[in-house]
């Protein structure tokens, strides 16, 4: 629905997310501007992209980071979805500054100018993306304590293959539960700390200035249109660029390690929603399907797609800072925005498989080069015992 008088400034509004996000809201007839630094890690060129003209988009090329890059963008101003990040738990670990830099620091100058300068002073509303990260390892159930929270996995005991969670207070086997908004915040990798800090700096600042803030703590979020050059972009990404060259699939851990994917049609719906949400609301929200799929059983289902050549290989690898299962409670997206997945998890891979199929192969050295960054600074490594391994 196009509500009058709306201008949209979607940071971070040329990748995945803000391209289907920015596309859908000037298909409803909304004035959309578009702000991205087009960094090189995800974008194919550094100028405009075609589909920002094709739509009748306003494109403001600049870094959050800058100042007056985003004073320009605020300009006439009344719904902020503020996207621009740097993501990826593994890259996270060893750019710690830079994650610090842009994530922290570029929502930390927006908030300023929101709460200082002219040039905010039609805002209505602020969404900002948050992530699953911020939980850390999320909710548990023990037969002893009940509801837990484990802390995140060292990586002592994943060198023992001990990958799963266990109860903060016997060590005892524990049952993964769907995490909802009242669960503790413990993120494990430095992305995730730095997701935690915009999100509670954006509510914070918008309480003082009394509007409508969202913090959408979105899951693995996928579908046509995600970067296949990025290392960092998940891995439906990553296994679908080894599947259609017929190189084998390494899963890490033991390839039971769970997520919870979120189809991009869903995300953009519920984001939507939250921007334009007209009841008084400052808080965070779960963006899920509410179901787990392994992560062997991901691979198994690309490699299939792609006629069943690559061999799957469980490597017992594992990254320092990842998450072994992710699941959402998504009951307050519901209640509050009346949201509901509509696509199931089979049906989105089908779809993002057939577009990937479509694309230009895309080459594996940055996938290489990734592995290998991890690995020098240790923070990529192997269960002792090998298990899994084949």
């Amino acid at each position: 629905m196009k509500v009058s008088g709306v201008c949209f400034l979607i940071t971070g509004g040329a990748g995945f997310i803000g391209k289907n996000l920015s596309c859908t809201l000037a298909n409803l007839g909304h004035k959309v501007r578009v702000m991205d630094n087009m960094s090189s890690q995800v974008h194919e060129a550094s100028s405009e992209p075609a589909w920002i003209k094709k739509n009748k988009i306003e494109f403001c090329k600049g870094s959050v980071t800058n100042k007056q890059d985003l004073i320009r963008a605020l300009d006439g101003v009344t719904h902020i979805i503020h996207l621009a990040a740097e993501t990826g738990t593994g890259q996270s670990m060893y750019e710690i500054e830079h994650y610090f830099y842009v994530n922290v620091q570029g929502t930390a100058i927006l908030l300023d100018l929101l709460q200082n300068h002219q040039c905010a002073r039609n805002i209505k509303s602020i969404v900002v993306a948050s992530s699953r990260a911020i939980y850390g390892e999320g909710s548990y159930h023990c037969n002893d304590h009940g509801l837990v929270y484990p802390s995140f996995r060292t990586k002592e005991s994943m060198e023992q293959g001990k990958f799963e969670p266990c109860c903060p207070l016997c060590s005892s086997t524990v049952i993964t539960l769907k995490t909802d908004e009242k669960a503790p915040l413990n993120p494990s990798s430095i992305y995730g700390l730095t997701k935690q800090m915009q999100e509670q700096s954006v509510l914070m600042v918008a309480k003082t200035l009394k509007f409508s803030a969202f913090a959408l703590r979105y899951q693995n979020v996928y579908g046509p249109g995600q970067s296949l050059k990025n290392p960092y972009t998940g891995i439906l990404a990553v296994f679908s660029n080894l599947a259609r060259q017929n190189q084998s699939i390494e899963v890490y851990e033991d390839g039971l390690e769970t997520r919870d994917f979120v189809y991009i049609d869903d995300a953009v719906s519920v984001t939507i929603r939250s921007s334009l949400f007209e009841g008084n609301f400052i808080g965070s929200v779960n963006v899920g399907a509410g179901e787990s799929t392994s992560v062997l059983e991901v691979a198994k289902k690309i490699s299939e797609f792609f006629g069943g050549q690559s061999q799957i290989k469980l490597s017992g690898a594992f990254r320092v800072g990842d998450i072994r299962h992710n699941l959402a409670n998504i009951d307050l997206a519901n209640k509050l925005l009346g949201y509901s997945p509509s696509v199931k998890f089979d049906e989105g891979l089908d779809r993002f498989l057939q577009w990937a199929v479509s694309e230009p192969p895309t080459s594996l050295d940055g996938l290489v080069k990734s592995s290998d960054e991890l690995r020098s600074r240790g923070l990529l490594g192997y269960a002792s015992n090998e298990m899994g391994r084949s």
